[in-house]
């Protein structure tokens, strides 16, 4: 089986906002996931070949799986959003769509901020539902409980508090106004799907 490998994104260290200590912590928690996701699906692979993928331990890791890849793929997701200027014009496509939708950009942040400081540990993600063209502001709570089926995650914001606490405490709002600024706006433009 082919093993998913973890991604370097040390290029982020000296990011604005973002302590190298919180940094690094995060990414070792992300190789955590990574390699985790290869225990299970290793682990579900024999379990196939033995004839045992209809016991208890197959299914459980069937659900574990959601966790593990949700957690891989979410912080991928999150570091490759981050280490741009926060100017959203070099996403000029989301730009038209978000105008279209909320009537402005502020209006759209203003939402994605409220939904980032909910109460409670997760993730905020801008989804594209390509079928309708909507772009909805999700809460997602754990990384397997709230994603959306369908939809194109095109802007993801961690708000587990490993994310922030170093650096924040319990200011989520500062976290989440650095972000702001650290937005790549550009990969968000290479992530929405133009119909």
């Amino acid at each position: 089986m082919k093993k998913y490998a973890v991604l370097d994104y040390s290029h982020l260290i000296g990011m604005p906002g973002f302590s190298e200590t919180l940094l690094k912590n995060h990414f070792t928690l992300y190789q955590g996931y990574v390699n985790n996701t290869n225990k299970v699906l290793e682990t579900l692979e024999a379990m196939l070949r033995e004839g045992k993928q209809a016991e208890y331990e197959a299914a459980e890791l069937r659900r574990r799986l959601g966790w593990e890849w949700n957690g891989m793929r979410l912080h991928e997701l999150y570091f490759e959003n981050l280490g741009g200027d926060g100017d959203p014009t070099k996403a000029p496509t989301v730009m038209k769509a978000i105008e279209a939708q909320f009537g402005s950009f502020d209006a759209c942040a203003k939402d994605f901020m409220a939904t980032a400081t909910m109460r409670g540990i997760g993730w905020v993600v801008v989804y594209q539902d390509i079928a309708h063209g909507l772009l909805i502001n999700q809460w997602i709570n754990e990384h397997d409980v709230g994603n959306l089926a369908g939809l194109n995650p095109i802007l993801v914001l961690d708000c587990f508090e490993h994310a922030f606490m170093i650096d924040y405490g319990l200011k989520r709002a500062d976290y989440i106004a650095a972000f702001m600024k650290n937005i790549k706006w550009e990969e968000v433009e290479k992530r929405y799907v133009k119909k």
